[in-house]
């Protein structure tokens, strides 16, 4: 079961910290944008006496199927303000959550979720993780899910798990496989699901969210199961070329130092992924090791893969650069809006120049599991390690509690499928042998 909603008093009228005014009684929303009545059942002092039971039918009834259907449970106690968000510049904005945000949650935000999780898909392998977790996993999280589009994905390829996409806005689809549910909360503030029962807890491009991120980690750590795994994924605009075709006065370079400027000044700095290994060290994960892709912004390789890649590359930021400065530039900045439009008409003509071989490397931090270590990594990313790219894209997954998994890392390691799997995606490596980091060309180079 998902964890009751969280009881956050605020005055009359009034936004508590998380979220809308439960002191009132408000009327709810469900995904279906019908209205539930506040409970009666409730006492005055917010405690609820008694709730009395419906009586279902032993047979298949329309009940039944409201439940098999239900799978957003606790989007139906979502406050209407909250579902409608906050409105400026035509953009929509949460209106929930311990913070002011400053990413959209609109459609235009939405579709670059969808463009950002193909991205990622194919730049580890068509996989959608690294973490080499249970083929039979229980229970997965994804933190800030977004459109929810990963929640989905590990939905339909894990139907043996429950999985959990939670996100401050709902904006998430309703029509969902059964064995996936969305929930709105702050994954800054106190966790609320039970502790030690998550296989795999995922988080992804969570820009301008998160400002104690060794708070979050360890949160983590404490709710994932001895020997599941933490990832997280996030870009880090330093931008850069290997060839010299950034010009020093570009303002494609000078978008990302904006960026890392008003991230610091909001308190959740853009250079924080890179400090992601030392989180989970101080966390307690075991055995981290991190991976440094590099991602081409523009369709400029000559690899059709990664002119793929790039092509994805350019459309997200195209429509990132509008949605981190369309509201931070003037608010957080004190920019003038005329000047930040000519700025990202300049950016957007430079990157559109397949000639300037700007890059973001992405950087890989995993833990090693004995032989799975290498999954995801190694070898099969040499293409993408040699390229030149734009921005820093950082995923790290790490292992919580490893030593306890020595029985069953021997009994894996009997599998004739993971031997197979393995020997065809690693030939240099037999069963039991460990690929770490250096084994990767070009690692140190970068």
């Amino acid at each position: 079961m998902s964890p009751p909603p969280k009881d956050k008093s605020s005055p009359a009228g009034e936004l508590g910290e998380g979220g809308a005014n439960m002191s009132q009684g408000p009327n709810f929303e469900n995904n279906h944008g019908q209205e539930l009545a506040a409970p009666s059942s409730m006492s005055a002092t917010g405690t609820s006496s008694h709730i009395e039971p419906d009586v279902f039918d032993r047979g298949r009834s329309q009940d039944e199927s409201y439940f098999e259907s239900s799978n957003t449970s606790y989007l139906t106690s979502i406050a209407s303000d909250i579902r409608r968000g906050v409105q400026e510049n035509g953009r929509t904005f949460a209106a929930y959550g311990l913070h002011k945000a400053w990413i959209p949650s609109d459609d235009l935000e939405l579709d670059r979720n969808d463009l950002q999780h193909c991205k990622f898909t194919m730049l580890m392998g068509n996989r959608l993780h690294l973490a080499p977790i249970p083929d039979y996993p229980h229970k997965i999280l994804d933190l800030g899910t977004g459109s929810g589009i990963w929640a989905i994905d590990m939905a339909e390829q894990h139907p043996s798990a429950t999985v959990i996409g939670v996100d401050t806005t709902p904006v998430q689809p309703s029509a969902v496989p059964p064995n996936l549910v969305f929930e709105i909360d702050d994954v800054e503030d106190d966790w609320l699901w039970a502790e030690g029962t998550f296989d795999l807890i995922h988080g992804r491009e969570l820009m301008m969210a998160i400002h104690d991120w060794p708070r979050l980690v360890n949160q983590a750590f404490a709710h994932l199961k001895p020997g599941a795994y933490l990832q997280l994924s996030g870009s880090v605009p330093d931008i850069k070329s290997d060839d010299g075709t950034l010009p020093p006065n570009s303002a494609f370079a000078h978008i990302g130092k904006l960026y890392f400027d008003m991230s610091e000044r909001v308190g959740c700095s853009g250079w924080e992924p890179t400090r992601w290994r030392r989180h989970l060290e101080n966390a307690g994960f075991e055995d981290i090791v991190e991976r440094v892709l590099k991602v081409p912004m523009n369709p400029w390789p000559k690899d059709k893969r990664l002119k793929e890649i790039g092509a994805f590359e350019l459309s997200h930021f195209r429509d990132t650069v509008s949605s981190v400065f369309s509201r931070g530039y003037e608010q957080i900045l004190g920019g003038d809006p005329v000047d930040l439009q000519v700025l990202l008409a300049k950016a957007q003509r430079e990157v559109l120049n397949p000639n300037m071989h700007s890059w973001l490397p992405l950087s890989l931090s995993h833990e090693k599991l004995n032989h799975l270590a290498g999954c995801g990594g190694g070898e099969e990313f040499n293409d993408d390690v040699k390229l030149q790219a734009e921005c820093l894209d950082v995923i790290e997954y790490a292992q919580k509690h490893k030593k306890q998994l020595d029985e069953l890392i021997f009994i894996r390691e009997q599998s004739s499928l993971d031997k197979t799997t393995w020997s065809i995606e690693h030939p240099e490596y037999g069963p039991g042998e460990v690929c770490d980091e250096h084994d990767v060309e070009g690692w140190e180079n970068i």
